[in-house]
């Protein structure tokens, strides 16, 4: 399976953006944009006016910000997004939710991982069981009423031992729920995509493919 090896903080940089993939890093003076905001890359001494980027350029931009935040590559997000054609509904807010229903995204919502990477990576070990029954794939979507826990065999490891003790101050979004003395999830419905913030413009994706 392709995964990204690089810096993630050069996504940032590349995009100009907080992309919050580092987790609690994000917050302090060592996140990239607050120390060096400029592309990746070499840079020239004399100072020259950045290109204008075209409406083209915007449009892949904006797509790339998605890609980066939930961690995906072309392929798989091309795929969300041709599932989000076929459903009845504006395909950018289909698009945002199915984005949002992804596990990994749910557990990083629920406060189990600082990042979605993290989170990512606690569901590829195995550490969460979905209705009941361990699962590994990241990229399976949720729906009302599932719930979220973790394994028992997980449970007496550091991290989970520090992260019952951390959890009191996470916030979780209106649908979703948190039980925090027994760490468990559930998902109370499925978001409308005005609940969902953002820093992309999933319109301007749509625009992206339709050309």
């Amino acid at each position: 399976m392709a995964r990204y090896i690089e810096a993630y903080c050069r996504l940032c940089r590349r995009t100009g953006t907080k992309l919050m993939l580092k987790g609690e890093r994000c917050f302090t003076a060592k996140c990239a944009l607050e120390r060096r905001n400029t592309p990746p890359g070499p840079h020239s001494s004399g100072k020259k006016r950045r290109p204008k980027v075209s409406e083209r350029g915007l449009q892949l931009m904006e797509k790339q910000k998605a890609k980066y935040t939930y961690g995906m590559f072309e392929r798989q997000f091309r795929r969300f997004f041709k599932e989000a054609t076929r459903m009845q509904g504006i395909t950018g807010g289909i698009l945002l939710v199915l984005l949002e229903r992804r596990l990994d995204n749910v557990v990083f919502r629920l406060g189990f991982a600082d990042s979605r990477s993290q989170a990512r990576q606690i569901v590829r070990h195995g550490h969460i069981k979905l209705n009941g029954h361990r699962t590994d794939v990241p990229s399976c979507l949720v729906k009302a009423d599932d719930v979220i826990e973790w394994r028992k065999e997980s449970t007496r490891s550091e991290y989970y031992k520090t992260l019952v003790e951390k959890i009191g101050d996470k916030d979780v979004p209106a649908w979703l729920s948190l039980e925090k003395e027994n760490m468990t999830g559930k998902v109370l419905s499925i978001p409308a995509a005005g609940e969902i913030r953002t820093n992309f413009n999933e319109k301007t994706i749509v625009e992206f493919y339709s050309r």
